[in-house]
């Protein structure tokens, strides 16, 4: 059998090089996301940056932790604390304390953009911490007067006068850039009248000592050695850096499995279903069923061994330049690269040998259970397109997604709008309408197909007979469109969907007629919210400001919501149509808090304990409650309880018989020193319009690319093994008076309509986890409406149909340049 193996590989290698290409691919793209996950899962050390040269930093309280039955639970905190006054005095003994200071540096003329004379992203830094980095005057000299700044870099040298956000100063040195931040040094006095309060100190003294003298304060750390790196901006960056890429690379991959397992498993079915006058004249010969089956197997196994080698070689090459994408993407950070390790070549290359294998093993148990007489009469004629297996298949994914789904929208509605949800889903229905795809293709065909056949001529005909009656044929063909139509139009429609979703709770929500908003995280002063309160012609302004409250849910649970901070529940009423599913927007008091259904206690006049942006435990009535929409419906206190939390935003309204482009003036004029942005409801929506995150947009890019790129090459090679299997048609066409052209664009249409069925299924499959989707968000009181990617789902299906119609015609053409006679006489 091994034998006949062999000579059965050489033999039909068209048929076997379709198989290969499409198991060696889907072995690479397993190895490239294997191997991205794989350097993914673990950072580098890093060594300090800004405190390399430090002895010792000590912060204040970051952290919340609270005690739970299981163990301690910790978040972090929205507004850390500073060093308590008491410690720094008594720090202050034990040796020299510099207090660090960081707040944002905006320079006219380039406020948050990078061009290539300003670096943008500018932070400012008292002059006494760069010794701790450390920097060294490179030109001129340190700042000595309130107006003096030292910049790091070269984008301004000593004697330029610079206009800023705090106010114009004189560069009088530079620095070295040290390649982690933008820094702008003004005196320790000057930074601390722009940024009052300081989260961390730096201590020259005997660490041992340090941590005595903070004992007794709770949550007061002492960092040194590589813990100083704690203290360094956004320390968190690599680890959200490295949580972002394993969630990409691990979508990536899962869809990369779900793909090509689909596909290759589909090309190899279909590869053995071709051979039945094989199978028939080897049972024959006295062939017994399982000599075929194993024959068949032994093909299997001499093509998965060398494909998936192959992947995997093809992998390795292919990894690096992916490292190097999400680099230049900014989606890694800089020292992200492809690590040594093996288990993804194993876990590749074994995956797809066996899938090799079980494409084989279905259709070659059905083949050697056959009859001999009964195989050749079948190699005549197509077998019929579902088997028991098939039918139990298809109806338990259909059954098991449409379940699932209204078990979700029953129980979590809310769950179908993660995105783990919405891109894991539609793997259930594809798989479904893959497996039932022979019933429907008939039917379908015929629908498709309806007018061309009644045009005068033939081949309208030809086409509808043709596809309908190779209705497995059909089918497999159509398969690799039917994933890329479903993927395109479910996850690019999900993400669509919920911004459309979020725009819609962002109209509803605002009834401002003006939105004053923050140049950047310090906020608007007390003095520049005074000023917009004694604008002319306001009826109501409501200040509010970013903050976190914290719940300890099942008393194992903490978890930490974004809430908004507000002045005056009136003027927020008067601002804001918060949807409410129960209590009024008034009974807000500093005593209360709006909350939404999905915290565990939500019902009005309830007490919850819960713990403030600062960590500061409350007890806290429930004054209304909010449906739980998008997952944007937050948390509302008083600014009672949100200290220290600054005003980012400012909503007005203008009462009745004012001037709206007086009020809009005035309010301009309010903000102008601090560099606020006033913006009327119109120009207010359009920016806040929802918009896909960067990584979820690589993200999607990626999967949909690999999808694309996969599909794409398992079209051409099921289009290929189709055709060279219809030579003997072609033949028959040619000897009932077609001419060459005639038959090829007889092929091409035929190759058209199964495009087009395929991407019908797939429209199918997208329209119903989108309208899954719809529903959940009806549930969850947002009444949008779906949103499917027309312009991406046509450059789809164009796509597709030029490589079936380029894989179909031309093998067509290479085989009709032989003579009919011979064509009708070649093997099928």
């Amino acid at each position: 059998m091994l034998t006949v193996a062999l000579h059965t590989l050489r033999s039909r290698w068209t048929t076997f090089t379709g198989s290969f290409v499409a198991l060696s691919l889907g072995v690479a793209l397993l190895t490239v996301t294997g191997l991205a996950l794989a350097s993914s899962s673990a950072a580098p050390d890093r060594a300090p940056e800004r405190f390399a040269a430090a002895p010792v930093v000590v912060q204040g309280q970051d952290t919340l932790r609270v005690p739970t039955p299981v163990g301690d639970r910790t978040e972090k905190l929205a507004r850390p604390r500073a060093v308590p006054a008491g410690t720094v005095a008594v720090l202050r003994r034990l040796g020299r304390v510099v207090e660090d200071r960081s707040f944002p540096v905006r320079v006219a003329g380039g406020p948050g953009e990078r061009t290539e004379d300003w670096p943008g992203d500018l932070v400012g830094h008292p002059w006494s911490v760069a010794a701790f980095a450390p920097y060294e005057i490179a030109a001129g000299r340190a700042p000595r007067a309130a107006g003096e700044v030292v910049v790091s870099g070269g984008w301004a040298a000593p004697g330029e006068r610079l206009r800023t956000d705090r106010g114009v100063v004189e560069v009088v040195g530079t620095v070295p850039d040290r390649g982690f931040e933008n820094a702008v040094f003004y005196t320790d006095a000057q930074a601390a009248r722009l940024s009052p309060v300081s989260l961390q100190l730096v201590v020259e003294a005997d660490p041992s000592a340090v941590r005595e003298a903070v004992r007794g304060d709770a949550g007061v750390r002492v960092l040194t050695g590589d813990d100083r790196r704690d203290a360094d901006a956004r320390p968190e960056r690599d680890r959200e850096a490295l949580t972002a890429m394993n969630a990409l690379f691990g979508t990536a991959g899962g869809v990369t499995a779900f793909v090509s397992v689909f596909v290759v498993a589909s090309t190899f079915a279909f590869a053995v279903a071709q051979r039945r006058r094989e199978f028939g004249l080897l049972r024959t010969a006295g062939a017994t069923p399982g000599q075929v089956r194993r024959t068949v197997l032994a093909e299997g196994l001499a093509v998965g061994v060398l494909a998936s080698a192959a992947g995997c070689a093809l992998g390795s090459y292919g990894a690096p330049h992916l490292a190097a994408w999400v680099v230049d993407e900014g989606l890694a950070p800089a020292w992200f690269t492809i690590g040594d390790h093996t288990w993804p070549y194993h876990a590749a290359f074994w995956t797809g040998l066996l899938v090799a294998l079980g494409g084989v093993v279905a259709a070659s148990w059905r083949a050697g259970r056959t009859a001999p007489a009964q195989a050749l009469r079948e190699a005549s004629m197509e077998a019929r397109g579902m088997t028991r297996g098939r039918w139990l298949c298809g109806v338990a994914l259909l059954l098991t997604a449409l379940v699932t789904l209204t078990v979700a929208l029953v129980d979590n509605p809310g769950e179908l709008l993660h995105r783990k949800t919405y891109v894991s889903r539609p793997m259930l229905l594809i798989s479904a309408a893959a497996l039932l795809a022979p019933v429907v293709v008939r039917p379908l065909t015929r629908l498709l197909t309806w007018l061309p056949a009644r045009l005068p001529g033939a081949a309208g005909m030809l086409v509808r007979e043709n596809a309908s009656a190779g209705a497995r044929r059909t089918a497999a063909v159509a398969a690799p469109v039917l994933v890329t139509v479903a993927l395109a139009g479910s996850l690019l429609g999900a993400t669509a969907t919920l911004n459309e979703a979020g725009a819609t709770q962002v109209r509803a929500r605002t009834a401002a007629d003006f939105v004053v908003t923050a140049p950047d995280d310090t906020g608007f002063d007390a003095a520049t919210v005074n000023r917009l309160r004694a604008v002319p012609g306001a009826a109501a302004v409501s200040p509010a400001s970013p903050t976190a409250v914290y719940i300890l849910e099942e008393d194992v649970a903490l978890i930490g919501s974004e809430a908004r901070a507000v002045a005056d529940p009136a003027a927020l009423a008067a601002t804001t149509r918060l949807p409410l599913a129960a209590g009024k927007v008034t009974d807000l008091d500093d005593g209360s808090i709006i909350v939404n259904e999905e915290w565990e206690r939500h019902s009005v006049g309830e007490r919850v304990r819960v713990w403030l942006g600062d960590g500061t435990e409350r007890t806290l009535r429930i004054a209304a409650v909010m449906p739980t929409g998008t997952g944007d419906n937050g948390v509302y206190v008083t600014s009672a309880n949100a200290p220290g939390a600054p005003v980012d935003r400012v909503d007005v309204t203008v009462a009745a018989g004012s001037d709206a482009d007086a009020v809009a003036e005035a309010l301009r004029g309010a903000v102008g020193p601090a560099g606020g942005q006033v913006s009327d409801r119109v120009a207010w929506l359009a920016s806040a319009h929802p918009e896909t995150g960067t990584t979820t947009r690589a993200g999607l890019l990626l999967v949909l690319g690999i999808a694309l790129l996969y599909t794409g090459i398992s079209l051409v090679n099921t289009m290929v093994m189709a055709t060279s299997d219809r030579t003997r048609d072609l033949a028959a066409l040619r000897l009932a008076g077609a001419t060459r052209w005639q038959v090829l664009r007889l092929t091409g249409a035929e190759s058209l309509t199964v495009v087009a069925v395929g991407a019908v299924l797939g429209l199918v499959v997208a329209v119903l986890n989108l309208a899954g989707m719809w529903g959940a968000l009806r549930l969850l009181s947002v009444h949008s409406t779906p949103d499917l990617p027309w312009t991406a789902l046509a450059g789809v299906i164009g796509t597709c149909a030029v490589l079936a119609v380029i894989a179909s015609v031309l093998p067509a053409a290479l085989a009709l340049r032989r003579r009919a006679v011979r064509l009708a006489g070649a093997r099928e």
